[in-house]
């Protein structure tokens, strides 16, 4: 799949949550290294640290307090050495407005959260298989930036 280990990063409020994300990760892929903030303000701190690796992706959840998925996105978006890294938001909830708001400020998927195991991994692989395009500078020929499995 990828050449190197794969450092991701995963904000998210929610300690279950996050734990669960890295157990799916783990499930697909074994060279992999997930680091987990628990808000968008510790997870900006540490992207603009210089001596911090940069990732390949973060997932980003939507809904996290002191600072939201939507305001966590424009600030990557803003920083020139982070405008690359891919985005991947991620909520339970399907709200077009804030879906379109998300995809005109750069998100790259738009995860919806499931309600089991087996269909977290699977749209977590859905969004490794576009990471792995993106990062092999492929045509990426995803039709859909909503992943719902």
């Amino acid at each position: 799949m990828f050449q190197e280990q794969l450092l991701l990063y995963l904000a998210d409020d929610d300690e279950t949550d996050r734990t669960f994300f890295q157990e799916a990760f783990d499930t697909i892929i074994s060279d992999i290294n997930v680091i987990s903030f628990d808000n968008g303000v510790t997870l900006m701190d540490n992207l603009l640290n210089e001596n911090n690796p940069l990732p390949q992706a973060i997932y980003l959840d939507l809904n996290m307090p002191l600072m939201n998925g939507i305001e966590c996105l424009s600030d990557i978006k803003n920083e020139i050495k982070l405008q690359n890294i891919p985005i991947f938001i991620y909520s339970s909830t399907i709200d077009s407005s804030v879906i379109d708001q998300l995809q005109n400020n750069g998100a790259n998927l738009y995860l919806v959260k499931p309600n089991s195991f087996d269909r977290l991994v699977s749209t977590l692989r859905h969004s490794l298989d576009y990471l792995e395009s993106y990062c092999n500078k492929k045509i990426v020929l995803f039709d859909k930036f909503i992943v719902n499995n």
